[in-house]
């Protein structure tokens, strides 16, 4: 499998320093009164087709997975827990329906698996017959360029949640049609002045968010530093967590990008009945900078799954035996499915 090509995940045009009026200080917290060590059982695919998925999302007995670097499709769909190929779908390419990249998916029934292209500016959703093995692309949503090129989503009842990419809001609720309808709070920085560049905290702030429909949590966390917050829509509240590595840190570079000095954080995020699990790297880009150097493949992906409950309180830590990418949560069977960063071995899955 191949690893992601760069280091430096999110470009920006430039950041101001960020110093004095200080906002008021988010709750912290420092560590998890229980951590567990989880070894990964590796799934037995029946096709060697991938080459480093992303993403990855079980419902009704079917796997899908999203693929960054198969040559052909984006999006893979398997029987579950078998793992028998059925059809690969979303065509890399240019034509009409064609997709220019893949950022995330949404799996919620087999009529109603959803990904956003970015490049496109384009959420679709895909209708999957496991009898004919086969996929059908259904709809397609041309999202409001006021959304700028939005790189996550999540649905709702009435149609979809992305995060703001200027730094004006937190993040926004968009129509069925891709127009937005509301704008959310604002990003939870301690550090925030009036010579802040927006759209370069914004691009700093990238987060993976998820949302679960039947007790109102949408949950976000930080690609970078180590933040998560909590929105619970039904109580109409708003909790901000920092972690010890804090909020994503980033200095100017002379030509007007900016380089990441913290810390690669948070990689995916899922909010079940009971808990919200977050998968956490934690890797130092300096020991990626210094690899590199060293004429060593650096360190990708992430070691550690994070467990709090609904109102952002630890529950536990689990460390993993290999660096995963994202994950899937079944709790009545107690099986996490993951994709792995870097192995011969896409799709792995832990019992917890």
């Amino acid at each position: 499998m191949k690893s992601l090509p760069s280091i430096l995940l999110i470009g920006i045009s430039t950041l101001a320093a960020c110093s004095g009026n200080q906002q008021t200080p988010f709750p912290r917290y420092a560590d998890f009164p229980e951590t567990k060590a989880i070894k990964a059982q590796v799934a037995d695919l029946d096709t060697v087709l991938l080459r480093y998925p992303f993403r990855v999302a079980v419902r009704d007995s079917i796997a899908v997975v999203m693929d960054l670097h198969n040559m052909d499709h984006f999006l893979h769909a398997f029987t579950y827990p078998g793992w028998k190929h059925l059809a690969s779908f979303g065509k890399r390419g240019e034509g009409p329906e064609e997709m220019l990249s893949a950022e995330n998916i949404q799996f919620n029934s087999l009529d109603s698996l959803w990904a956003i292209d970015a490049n496109k500016m384009e959420i679709t959703r895909w209708k999957i017959s496991p009898s004919t093995r086969s996929a059908e692309r259904v709809e397609e949503i041309k999202l409001d360029k006021e959304l700028v090129r939005s790189l996550d989503f999540h649905t709702m009842e009435s149609g979809f949640f992305i995060p703001d990419y200027m730094g004006e809001f937190r993040y926004w609720e968009v129509g069925n049609n891709g127009k937005p309808l509301k704008s959310i709070g604002e990003i939870p920085s301690e550090t925030i002045d009036e010579n802040t560049v927006r759209p370069a905290l914004a691009q700093a702030w990238r987060s993976f968010m998820d949302y679960n429909p039947d007790n109102g949590i949408l949950a976000m966390a930080t690609q970078l530093g180590e933040v998560f917050e909590i929105f619970n829509l039904k109580e109409n509240t708003h909790k901000v967590f920092y972690g010890p590595e804090g909020e994503p840190q980033y200095k100017p570079a002379n030509d007007g990008t900016g380089v990441p000095t913290g810390i690669m954080g948070f990689s995916d995020i899922k909010v079940t009945s009971k808990y919200i699990y977050a998968v956490f790297q934690g890797i130092k880009f300096d020991d990626k900078i210094a690899a590199i150097k060293q004429g060593k493949e650096p360190e990708n992906g992430a070691k550690y799954i994070y467990v709090f409950d609904l109102e952002g309180n630890p529950v536990r830590r689990y460390e993993l035996d290999r660096r995963i990418n994202s994950i899937d949560i079944n709790e009545e069977t107690n099986t996490i499915v993951a994709t792995e960063a870097k192995s011969d071995d896409p799709i792995i899955e832990f019992k917890i």
